[in-house]
């Protein structure tokens, strides 16, 4: 929740007032100490203009299989990062991409670059 957030730009201040909670409880929804409703869910996700299933990460479909688009599906890794400026410049930038097929290949390409041995960390 705290990704797609960030992602459009919205404040912990100005999602709470939608929702008519405090900042605070959004902030307790995004650590995860207090769970959220189905309901509450839902009006987060169309707040933050997602289906309900983009919190679902890796959930299989009903149908069993999972999405088509690699490149659309988040990771688990989403949560355990500190999301820079930088990050978000970088998944905003991707989003803008309509075409699917060079979508998975920059994604190809990144993952590439990321376990690349001879690229130096930090770099």
């Amino acid at each position: 929740m705290r990704v797609r957030r960030l992602l459009v730009g919205v404040s912990q201040e100005k999602l709470g007032d939608a929702l008519g909670v405090t900042f605070q409880q959004i902030q307790k929804y995004e650590k995860g100490t207090n769970r959220i409703s189905a309901s509450r869910l839902r009006q987060i996700a169309d707040m933050l203009n997602v289906p309900v299933s983009f919190f679902y990460e890796g959930a299989p479909r009903q149908d069993g299989g999972r999405d088509e688009d690699p490149a659309a599906e988040p990771t688990s890794d989403a949560h355990d990062v500190f999301w820079t400026s930088q990050d978000l410049q970088l998944v905003r930038a991707f989003q803008r991409i309509g075409d699917g097929q060079v979508r998975r290949r920059i994604v190809s390409l990144v993952e590439a670059i990321g376990t690349d041995p001879a690229v130096p960390e930090g770099k």
